[in-house]
């Protein structure tokens, strides 16, 4: 999760483009872990980096995860905190010879985003739903953005991949639906789900995760060329 470059590194790389993660520290149900989204974010911006010339950031762990605050162990910062964190890092890149920042965001709630973005020159913001909705499709993913919404077939296809060994037993039935979530800013993620899943993970497989991850890089050349 923490990139082990020197400063030396960093400057004979010579990388305009930085990728930075944000995570979330939030319940995914009993069979991932609370760091589930940083742990994705991660991978994708690791496997990113692999492909293109790009520099990795130490991953944002804490974000707006305030709609799964019924369940004990979610911690969550403001919205104007996550807003004013990622302009700050944009700056110092900019101070230091990086003019160009990647978002790699993998927490849904994370909408103040978009606005920072929208904002800000020479950011953008990865993946987009259409790529979420694409890498689902190249690796056979069954299941919709919005039907697996948390700890389904997506998150648990891609840890299986990434991190294996965090994905406890019991993900092969904890399906849950809960399509018709209207109300999820109001009420919660408990007022949709006893578990805390909402998705397929039944479906989930490592080579599913595995595909998923090499569509997002693929996918990544898009943004790249933007700068």
């Amino acid at each position: 999760m923490f990139p082990t470059d020197t400063t030396t590194d960093v400057r004979d790389r010579g990388a305009t483009v930085a990728l930075l993660p944000v995570g979330s520290h939030e319940q995914h149900g009993p069979h991932l872990p609370l760091a589930t989204d940083t742990l994705v974010a991660c991978a994708i911006a690791r496997a990113v980096a692999d492909a293109h010339p790009v520099l990795v950031l130490p991953p944002v762990t804490i974000s707006c995860s305030h709609e799964h605050g019924a369940w004990p162990g979610t911690v969550s910062i403001s919205a104007p905190t996550l807003h004013a964190v990622v302009r700050d890092v944009a700056e110092s890149l900019r101070r230091s010879g990086v003019p160009n920042l990647v978002v790699v965001n993998a927490h849904g709630g994370n909408y103040v985003l978009s606005n920072v973005v929208q904002e800000s020159e020479g950011m953008a913001l990865f993946p987009s739903s259409a790529d979420w909705t694409a890498a689902r499709a190249a690796a056979g993913v069954e299941t919709s953005n919005h039907a697996d919404m948390h700890a389904g077939e997506l998150e648990t296809s891609i840890l299986l991949h990434a991190h294996p060994e965090l994905v406890r037993p019991g993900f092969e039935g904890a399906d849950h639906l809960a399509d018709d979530r209207r109300h999820l800013l109001t009420l919660g993620m408990a007022a949709y789900t006893g578990s805390g899943v909402v998705g397929r993970p039944s479906l989930a497989s490592a080579r599913k995760g595995e595909l998923v991850v090499a569509a997002l890089v693929e996918a990544f050349g898009g943004y790249l060329a933007l700068f």
